[in-house]
């Protein structure tokens, strides 16, 4: 190791980052850095899983747990980089890195989950009396050993190292995947001058049909194109090799497997939740298209629905995007996510000139502190789009929170980026208020230990906190605070009650698609193999259409995410997890209920110390706590019951 250092002595991720806050130096990484600063990183933190397992000392949580945990500096280091950046400004130089970086981090994190001397020190811990630890540390300690367990710890050498070479083929083909759907976005931006992300609004401006159509049969079928970029032929390997996984482990099929330590616990429950859904958006949505031919004229084509969809919106609401959007610049709206923020959580931001990012043209960081100005994290936001960022928006760590080993908190680095214009619509605004609420998840937490802290919850559970800020951005108080014009005129409140009237408008359409888009995933990930000599592109497309038709899909509408681009269950984990969404919604709903019931008074008006007080709970019981208990235990906690199940769909108006 030393040797490694010695060598690199000019890498910054083998330095102490002398820098505000911790913050990455990136204007002194180099694209040649990484890789040996991965190769070192192994090797730390192989010396420390070995010090940990050559202990003489018998197995405490305090020597093998925690020690765990605080492993693995500079791999951590590199990793919260490499991917930001990867995945914002991509380049062929850094698609070399990961091509070589995977595989090399692959390999060292199936050596750690096959370790059996480390195994045998956790298993020892894990079955010893807990009663001593505090609830985060038995949650820590459970996932490390279901971990071991999920990954085949007990099962013989040779289907070990089949699960590894498994491991190593997903993580790259999987990577090629996301590098795929990313090529043809940006073909499809150069065929039609606009982004994936502008798609929709592109959509409803068109008028010339046949060119809706043309943008409707590219964006729909990206990685089906039977060029270099085709992901047919890779999602099936995948599907494969999932199916294969699972079956290695003992499980039925990918999804089962997947499941297992989720909220929803097992396909069946999924999918019976997922059909009850498509049920009702199904019948809303039909409502929606006899509204939209009798405008249209005509029977209406998925090419038509988001064009004919403003038109009755306009209609029935009076209310043309054109008005809303110069009250939503993007700054103004940021505004408006710390305010909230400040207001409900007690938290406040600063604009930090001056420090690194990794593009500062666009980037922008602030500090965040609570009331009694302690540091609560690091924010930085990069909402401009560019070829070389993917599509879509999310929320990613660049430094977990987490007490080191001498008993100092490390705060979080958090990063929020979207594929936005500069004046906002109201979808786009309701996207900067999700993704917020992913880093108030990872920006509040006070937790001990990295791998339960923020977001290191369940997938069905994380977008809870992302939904649920969402029902805060079109609230009158709060928009007479953000929204305001170049005139410095404050949205009126005509405008408010037309915005927040049209919010359930249209619902029938995305919750079909969205649900459609969670239940094809489900079907793909229950299948249990996919024959070798198949017909990638027509294997594709039969399956679809198959699983269309029996979900019961009309043919005005598609999954939200067709197979071939589907990022968030091949590229980006969510695979048999993308009805995460709506289960988590169900629980936002339901919470957001609350505090209508207990807020609001019998005037509609908000009162805010009522509110403010039912917001502390809210961060004290679920953004603090991160993964440190069960879903369902902190639930029940913050709302005194179970969740009520058709809270989504009354919240969508799709039930009343």
């Amino acid at each position: 190791m030393a040797a490694a250092l010695t060598a690199c002595h000019q890498n910054p991720f083998l330095q102490e980052w002398d820098t505000p806050y911790g913050i990455p130096p990136f204007d002194k990484i180099k694209t040649t850095d990484y890789i040996p600063a991965i190769k070192a990183g192994i090797e730390q933190q192989q010396a420390e899983i070995d010090a940990i397992v050559a202990n003489p000392e018998a197995p405490t949580f305090e020597n093998t747990i925690a020690a765990l945990e605080l492993s693995g500096n500079i791999l951590s280091k590199v990793v919260g980089v490499l991917y930001n950046v990867s995945e914002t400004d991509q380049t062929p130089e850094l698609d070399a890195v990961l091509d070589e970086a995977i595989p090399l981090m692959t390999e060292h994190e199936s050596a750690m989950s096959f370790n059996k001397g480390l195994y045998q020190r956790v298993a020892a811990v894990y079955n010893a009396d807990q009663s001593g630890l505090t609830r985060e540390q038995q949650m820590v300690l459970k996932k490390h050993f279901d971990g071991f367990e999920r990954e085949g710890i007990g099962l013989p050498e040779d289907l070990q190292a089949e699960l590894k070479a498994i491991d190593s083929e997903l993580a790259v083909k999987t990577q090629k995947i996301g590098n795929n759907i990313l090529a043809e976005s940006n073909a499809f931006k150069e065929k039609f001058g606009i982004s994936v992300s502008e798609y929709p609004t592109a959509m409803t401006t068109t008028e010339d049909r046949e060119l809706r159509k043309a943008m409707f049969e590219a964006y729909t079928t990206r990685g089906h194109h039977g060029n270099e970029n085709d992901n047919c032929a890779l999602l099936l390997d995948v599907l494969r090799l999932r199916a294969r996984k699972a079956a290695i482990l003992g499980y039925g099929n990918f999804a089962e497997y997947q499941l297992a330590n989720k909220m929803a616990g097992n396909p069946e429950t999924v999918d019976n939740f997922l059909a009850d859904i498509m049920k009702a958006a199904v019948k809303s949505a039909k409502v929606e298209i006899y509204d939209m031919e009798k405008v249209a004229g005509h029977a209406i084509e998925p090419w038509d629905w988001w064009y004919y969809a403003e038109k009755v919106r306009k209609a029935k609401y009076d209310l043309d995007d054109d008005q809303i959007r110069p009250y939503f610049k993007i700054d103004n709206v940021v505004k408006g996510i710390f305010t909230a923020a400040h207001t409900l959580y007690g938290i406040n931001a600063e604009l930090l000139e001056g420090v690194p990012s990794y593009n500062p043209a666009v980037v922008k960081t602030y500090k965040i502190t609570d009331a009694e100005g302690a540091l609560v994290g690091i924010f930085t936001t990069d909402y401009h789009p560019r070829s070389s960022k993917r599509g879509g928006a999310w929320m990613n760590n660049v430094r977990e929170q987490y007490f080191d080993a001498e008993g100092n908190e490390v705060r979080p680095i958090i990063v929020n980026v979207g594929n936005l214009a500069q004046n906002l619509s109201v979808d786009e605004v309701q996207t900067v208020f999700h993704e917020f609420g992913h880093a108030l998840h990872g920006l509040l937490t006070k937790c001990h230990y990295a791998s339960v802290s923020g977001t290191s919850v369940t997938r069905d559970f994380v977008e809870m906190f992302s939904q649920f800020n969402e029902n805060w951005a079109f609230q009158p108080w709060l928009l007479k605070q953000y929204a305001v014009n170049d005139k410095g005129e404050v949205i009126p409140d005509e405008l408010v009650a037309k915005i927040n009237g049209a919010l359930k408008f249209n619902q029938g359409f995305m919750t079909t698609e969205l649900a459609a888009a969670s239940i094809l995933d489900m079907k793909w990930h229950e299948l249990k193999d996919i024959p070798a000599d198949v017909d990638p592109s027509a294997f594709v497309d039969q399956f679809e259409a198959r699983a269309c038709k029996e979900m019961g899909l009309i043919k005005e509408i598609v999954p939200r995410y067709r197979t071939t681009y589907f990022n968030h269950i091949f590229s980006s984990g969510y695979s048999a997890g993308y009805y995460g969404y709506l289960w988590s919604e169900v629980l936002d709903k339901d919470a957001f209920s609350i505090f209508e019931k207990e807020c609001v008074g019998p005037d509609g008006e908000w009162d805010m110390d009522k509110t403010v007080a039912l917001a502390r709970k809210f961060k004290e019981t679920f953004l603090e706590r991160g993964g440190g208990e069960e879903p369902m235990v902190l639930y029940k906690t913050f709302a005194g019951r179970e969740p009520d199940s058709k809270a989504m769909l009354r919240g969508r108006g799709l039930l009343n």
